[in-house]
């Protein structure tokens, strides 16, 4: 397999895997606890990406500070995808993730704090959130709490991933969010043991679940790591904007969702000035623009 097919085949694994995660999480909280769907989805993927990292000749053992660092930021991450989970019983899946696809336009803002950007990309965020706007109207199965807990969840993901990249982590990406995803987990885990009852998780959720661990978490982040290291940035960044676009087509297909002249509308927007701040990001290692962390693995 030449160089070239392994760097597409790695990224359509991106674009599927994890633009059909919000499927994923649609079917699996439906009828298990979306808190404790969640915490433990992320503890099963951390274990697991822990595995990875140690046969890859890597180590799990950190320092204090970047332990503390995972801790902090897995609190935000996993979080942010536990919200996710609640939100998705109030939100279509492809409307939740064209929602979610405005974290870089919440991370541009963020810089806002600590420096100057460059007018076009200050273009892009506005023209994004005008986007949002577009789409956060209570309507077609969508309500107005679980559009605001989209909402909220696509700021905390900008806020765990900002705080990332000046955080003391660990230098390898398997062992840093392995230990992310874990830690993420048990956080949430005392939350989600509360929300449980009586439940009686159907076929349907149970596969939503293994797929998110498997499918979602561990191959996902094999090949969006592997492609860090393998493929130009500005390449792999086209992930933030493709998987929303695959989102929608698995929600019509498999949940019977419907795409609306509005949604078109707004989507056309959010992807377009999502695309236009993507490009406009410093230059990575390679010269290329970098990508953040858009995905809910």
């Amino acid at each position: 397999m030449s160089a070239s097919t392994k760097v597409w085949t790695a990224l359509v694994t991106v674009y599927l895997l994890w633009g059909s995660t919000y499927l994923g999480i649609a079917y699996a909280g439906e009828t298990i606890p979306p808190l404790f769907a969640a915490s433990t989805r992320f503890i099963a993927a951390g274990i697991l990406l822990g595995a990875i990292a140690v046969l890859r000749g890597g180590t799990l053992r950190v320092s204090h500070r970047a332990l503390a660092s995972c801790v902090l930021v897995g609190a935000l991450l996993p979080g942010a995808n536990a919200i996710l989970f609640v939100a998705e019983r109030h939100v279509p899946s492809g409307l939740s993730a064209l929602i979610f696809a405005s974290v870089p336009l919440w991370l541009a803002a963020l810089r806002l704090t600590r420096e100057r950007l460059p007018w076009q990309m200050l273009a892009g965020v506005g023209t994004g959130f005008a986007g949002v706007a577009v789409l956060a109207r209570p309507s077609g199965g969508a309500t107005g709490f679980g559009i605001g807990l989209v909402v909220l969840a696509a700021a905390m993901w900008a806020t765990g991933s900002y705080l990332s990249s000046r955080l003391p982590l660990p230098e390898d990406a398997f062992a840093a969010t392995s230990l992310e995803t874990f830690f993420g987990g048990l956080v949430l885990l005392p939350l989600g043991a509360l929300s449980v009852h009586h439940f009686s998780p159907s076929a349907a959720s149970l596969a939503g679940w293994a797929y998110l661990v498997t499918f979602g978490s561990l191959l996902g982040l094999t090949a969006y790591v592997w492609l860090l290291g393998n493929a130009p940035l500005g390449l792999v960044s086209t992930y933030a904007y493709v998987n929303p676009i695959v989102a929608i087509t698995l929600g019509v297909i498999f949940r019977g969702e419907h795409v609306t002249w509005r949604l078109l509308a707004g989507a056309a927007i959010v992807v377009v000035a999502v695309a236009a701040v993507v490009r406009q990001e410093p230059a990575g290692p390679r010269g290329e623009p970098a990508p953040e962390p858009v995905a809910v693995d």
